[in-house]
């Protein structure tokens, strides 16, 4: 059977922080496709519904059911990083959604890839806090497929080697070009395949961003203003590849 392979969720999966020169974000779940049809050496149906700004269960609201509409044989999900900024953030509701989507997956035939975020919280503000509830939900979403090998599981939450500055963009919030490929070697790893070499360590530094107020300004002063405001860096946006893109061996 030919494979189909639909990515749903947030930022993380939709790519933000490896820019494109035309602007458009790549991310490793292109990447990961389109390694998965150079390993393979056949093509890969990919689709890709992720949105930025997205919390744990409005992904699943509304992602999941028009993913599985596709009829893939993989639909891969990550959620959660958007959730643990908020205030109030309840670690197992967030990890319920993961069992929602497994359920389904379930119903649907469909084989699950589940991914954890990298782990920004050394080079953030309230870093201790955020580490703090990435272990709670990496712990909680594990519970939820203990009993599951044929989950298909690509953790990086816990790679410290990917927490390092050179991987991650000005923002400190989003993986950069190297961050993203890093995971996209991880997720073809867990699929059996041997990624490039160059994937878990790329060359790509990452310049010097923003210190202090400037980076305040910048960055964390705009995410006060959507809270404050009730907006998103999402609204507006539609899915990047909202059917199938296929993706052939090169």
């Amino acid at each position: 059977m030919s494979v189909r392979y639909v990515a749903i969720g947030d930022s993380f999966t939709e790519g933000v922080g490896d820019e494109l020169p035309d602007g458009q974000v790549r991310g490793w779940a292109d990447i990961a496709a389109q390694g998965w049809a150079d390993a393979s050496g056949e093509t890969v149906e990919y689709a890709n519904l992720a949105i930025r700004g997205k919390l744990a269960w409005p992904i699943v609201e509304q992602q999941l059911e028009p993913a599985l509409a596709l009829r893939p044989t993989h639909l891969s999900f990550n959620a959660g990083g958007n959730d643990m900024l908020r205030p109030s953030a309840d670690i197992e509701h967030i990890a319920d959604s993961f069992s929602r989507v497994l359920r389904r997956c379930d119903e649907e035939g469909v084989r699950l890839i589940v991914l954890s975020g990298a782990n920004p919280s050394s080079q953030l503000p309230l870093g201790t806090l955020i580490q703090r509830r990435g272990d709670e939900l990496s712990a909680a979403v594990l519970r939820r497929i203990e009993d599951r090998p044929d989950v298909i599981r690509a953790l990086n939450w816990p790679d410290a080697e990917l927490s390092a500055p050179r991987y991650w963009s000005e923002d400190r919030l989003h993986m950069n070009a190297a961050g993203h490929h890093r995971v996209a070697a991880r997720v073809l790893h867990a699929l059996g395949y041997e990624p490039p070499a160059g994937w878990w360590a790329p060359s790509q530094v990452r310049g010097g961003g923003p210190q202090g107020l400037e980076y305040y300004r910048q960055f964390v002063g705009p995410w006060v203003r959507r809270r404050l405001t009730g907006t998103s860096s999402g609204d507006g946006r539609a899915a990047k590849y909202p059917v199938w893109s296929p993706r052939t061996p090169k």
